[in-house]
């Protein structure tokens, strides 16, 4: 994945939805190419997961992070994360 030098350009911050589908895409971009390179998809998941909570905490303090990640699991059970949903 190769960018171009880094420079400024003087922008409005793109609206909120608009930064996380971005984000999304570059995250996307960075797996496809890791998975090519042979990078195992659990190693990706562990160090994407330290990687996001780092910068979590690093933003809003660990105990909010702490508080964030306490609803996590109700969360991963209601279906919310898995890509295929079983259809009943």
């Amino acid at each position: 994945m190769s960018r171009p030098a880094a420079f400024s350009i003087d922008h409005d911050p793109l609206p909120d939805l608009e930064q996380k589908q971005t984000a999304l895409s570059y995250l996307s971009e960075a797996w496809a190419e890791a998975r090519h390179d042979g990078v195992d998809g659990d190693c990706l998941a562990q160090a994407s997961l330290f990687t996001a909570l780092a910068e979590l905490v690093s933003t809003y303090g660990e105990d909010a992070v702490a508080k964030f990640a306490d609803g996590l699991s109700t969360r991963v059970r209601n279906g919310e994360f898995s890509l295929a949903l079983a259809k009943q």
